[in-house]
């Protein structure tokens, strides 16, 4: 890998002031003798808004704290980045980064990963399993009276009793297995100057009255307290060990209060104490999200890495704009709906093109954005045409089992945006990179609109980086039901469309799709009958992968407990691992060294009549055999 692009980065006329500081020469050099807060985080840090740790150190500076970032420090030697810079005035904070520590550092089939794309030179090594744990444990052995507080995915995603892949076990809340104070989970940037002004009054209570909240007590009485009002008490750890019904039953009332805009607080005892869940903070308003974005990133990696090799999670995002946050998807294997909910947070459009001028100035910018999205990519300014329907709504997705009546799906607003942004001096092309919901614009639904029909013509036209991504994630439909996906007659539909949009404009463009294997409710059967229906469309696949049931996921519980949780059938699930590598070896029919074991599979299942279509001639030659 070529390390001496990051030269171009940093002309001399960038300061290392202008970062938060590392180290305490860093410290030294703002004039500060003391610190308020230290964060640690398991990701290179890049000052930007797509690093959460970058996002809350601005935060924390905007509102006058003075703020230090430890990137990526050493859990393995005399721990001695844990100690550089003393204890904090207010507290500590702790992230495992942008990923899961373990999504990132194990496959699916539980194999170690050589790579970590958040660090430097794609250098795998940089941050331990369950760095949340790892790091909390060793803070709270070095600094037994600090606060100590966790945020991010990881910390997100293991805030009650979950499922846990990599064991193959329930585990109870990460505050309880760790010694957390807190968790700010999901998007909580906006709850910071709360928390700040209950830690420097040293007020308890009104610290733990905070919404997107989480904490551990052992006060029975504080429960009985609480629980008195707007509160649901879920079924215990151990209850859960002991009857997977109640588990599954659990994660109903957690998806469901994750994404309403009037939940619920939860409790849940965990050995002997108690994990309180307050409701999620209101939504950022337009105004309150321009302010995130506007705080003064660098935009680039700290000064530290500039003669280093490069970062790949920075590189793929360096000249991407996040429009939104947010996604009413609710897809069942997909962690949004559980960290930043399925209501969209929008910024303005003056927001954006600020952000987008900004970049043209940046170095190494020769004229094209990677990608102008979010989440979803089209889902921008959408909402639901009664709010007040909204208030009181708790499905889990408004686009599955069909677009929610309500449901306001006009993209006119995003056309408008791209061609303001096609205009910007310095923009060359503006790439949608994230992957679309063709759903939203070829679906029968309630509120039609002309941007239905003008929405591909103008991303096909204007907006493609020559491979266009939608994840249909599968063929047969009563596997997507269960994924919470549309009908692949829709991705039909829209790969007609495409060709037809993009031969009318002379180009030569690629619709990539994604799919995903073993997921619950697959069996080989169907990932036969993928393969066929896929191949009569002329794709080899590329974009594929096994399913990693993540915690706090609908697909992870179904996968773990064998039912659906809101209807309580019973389901298919493959988690033997040579069933797993059989199912996914069907998305690879089209290699050599596959297609003996495909025969054999085929076979088994007695369905000659899906290898005659997938190797045609091949039955015969096994029968010659």
């Amino acid at each position: 890998m070529d390390t001496s692009n990051y030269h171009l980065y940093y002309p001399e006329r960038y300061n290392t002031l202008n970062w938060l500081p590392t180290t305490l020469k860093e410290v030294k050099a703002k004039g500060w003798e003391e610190l308020d807060v230290i964060l640690f985080s398991g990701d290179a840090y890049i000052d930007h808004p797509s690093f959460g740790a970058a996002v809350v150190a601005r935060v924390l500076e905007k509102i006058g704290l003075r703020v230090a970032l430890v990137p990526q420090p050493n859990w393995q030697d005399d721990l001695r980045d844990f100690k550089k810079l003393g204890e904090p005035r207010l507290f500590f904070g702790v992230t495992a980064g942008n990923m899961d520590s373990m999504i990132n550092h194990y496959t699916a089939n539980k194999r170690i990963r050589s790579s970590d794309a958040y660090s430097i030179g794609n250098k795998a090594g940089f941050r331990p399993d369950r760095a949340v744990s790892v790091y909390s444990r060793i803070l709270r052995d070095l600094y037994p009276e600090s606060i100590i507080v966790a945020g991010g995915i990881e910390a997100s995603l293991r805030r009650l009793t979950h499922y846990d892949y990599w064991d193959d076990k329930l585990l109870p809340s990460i505050l309880a297995s760790a010694p957390l104070d807190y968790i700010l989970y999901g998007m909580a940037d906006k709850i910071l100057p709360d928390f700040v002004s209950g830690v420097k009054k040293k007020d308890i209570s009104f610290l733990r009255s905070i919404p997107q909240l989480a904490y551990i007590t052992d006060s029975s009485s504080e429960i009985q307290a609480i629980s008195e009002v707007e509160t649901i008490t879920l079924s215990s750890y151990e209850s859960c060990l002991a009857d997977k019904k109640a588990f599954a039953h659990n994660f109903t009332i957690i998806e469901e209060n994750s994404n309403s805009i009037k939940a619920d607080r939860l409790v849940q005892q965990n050995l002997s104490k108690y994990i309180v869940i307050n409701p999620p903070a209101p939504l950022n308003s337009p105004e309150g999200l321009d302010q995130l974005y506007s705080l003064p990133y660098t935009r680039l990696p700290h000064p530290k890495y500039w003669k280093k090799p490069l970062i790949p999670a920075y590189e793929m995002i360096r000249f991407s704009i996040n429009i939104h946050r947010g996604c009413f998807g609710g897809c069942s294997f997909c962690t949004i709906s559980a960290h930043q909910g399925k209501f969209i947070e929008n910024r303005s459009e003056n927001s954006i093109i600020t952000e987008i001028n900004q970049v043209t100035g940046m170095p190494g910018f020769k004229g094209y954005l990677s990608d102008l999205g979010g989440p979803s990519a089209n889902m921008y300014k959408m909402e639901g045409v009664d709010l007040k329907i909204c208030d009181t709504c708790t499905r889990p997705s408004c686009i599955h089992p069909g677009i929610c009546y309500n449901l306001n799906t006009n993209h006119q607003p995003l056309i408008e945006l791209y061609r303001k942004v096609r205009k910007i001096k310095g923009i060359k092309k503006a790439f949608i990179g994230s992957g679309i919901r063709y759903d939203l614009f070829l679906r029968k639904q309630t509120h039609e609109h002309p941007s239905h029909k003008a929405y591909p013509e103008e991303i096909i036209k204007h907006h493609v980086s020559g491979r266009l991504k939608v994840a249909p994630e599968h063929t047969h439909d009563h596997v997507l039901k269960l994924m919470r996906k549309p009908s692949f007659s829709y991705f039909e539909k829209f790969y007609v469309l495409f060709k037809k949009i993009d031969k009318a404009n002379g180009g030569k463009q690629q619709l990539i799709p994604y799919f995903i294997s073993s997921h619950p409710g697959c069996k080989m059967e169907d990932m036969a009958e993928l393969a066929v229906k896929t191949k009569e469309m002329n794709y080899r696949l590329q974009q594929v992968q096994e399913l990693t049931p993540t915690p706090m996921t609908l697909s992870a519980v179904m996968y773990y407990t064998g039912i659906d949780p809101y209807t309580v059938t019973k389901l298919h699930t493959t988690q033997n691992s040579d069933d797993k590598k059989d199912q996914n070896r069907f998305f690879f029919w089209h290699k050599r060294e596959e297609q003996a074991q495909i025969r054999r599979l085929l076979h088994k299942l007695n369905r000659k009549d899906l290898l005659n279509l997938l190797l045609p001639g091949h039955s015969v030659q096994h029968k010659r055999r």
